[in-house]
């Protein structure tokens, strides 16, 4: 005879009652509670009466790249590992064509070079506008 025969109850018997105890003895679970949302809080800028902004000194240390593309080409790397000394590399813009002033490689500017006490320089001839910026974003 097996031990189910002698108590008369099955193991699916034995399962159902472990289980209806454990859940008539466990806590009911709170439901979480709910956060409202609340308004962020930042630091307004102050802006003048001609609508020139002040308040940057948390902006002015941020370091920025800027660079200056004098012209651009592409060829094969073969082509680059035959480059020497002396070679000349055609670029796609066409001389005294400006050059384009780049912030974090985004057009800010174009200029023209210039040799101040024997250093190259840029003259800023037009600064881009904002449309021509957000242009260049994509």
């Amino acid at each position: 005879m097996t031990n189910e025969q002698e108590t008369g109850t099955t193991l699916d018997d034995q399962w159902g009652a472990a289980f209806a105890e454990e859940q008539s003895t466990a806590k009911p679970k709170e439901a979480p509670k709910k956060e409202e949302a609340k308004p962020a809080s930042f630091a307004s800028l102050k802006q003048e009466s001609n609508g020139a902004v002040t308040n940057l000194d948390m902006i002015l240390d941020i370091p920025v790249t800027l660079s200056v593309e004098i012209g651009r080409t592409r060829m094969m790397v073969k082509d680059l590992l035959q480059l020497g000394q002396g070679a000349v590399v055609e670029l796609e813009k066409l001389a005294g064509e400006p050059m384009e002033i780049l912030v974090n490689g985004r057009l800010v500017a174009r200029g023209e070079a210039v040799v101040i006490n024997e250093k190259f320089g840029i003259k800023l001839t037009d600064i881009a506008s904002p449309s021509e910026r957000i242009s260049k974003l994509r």
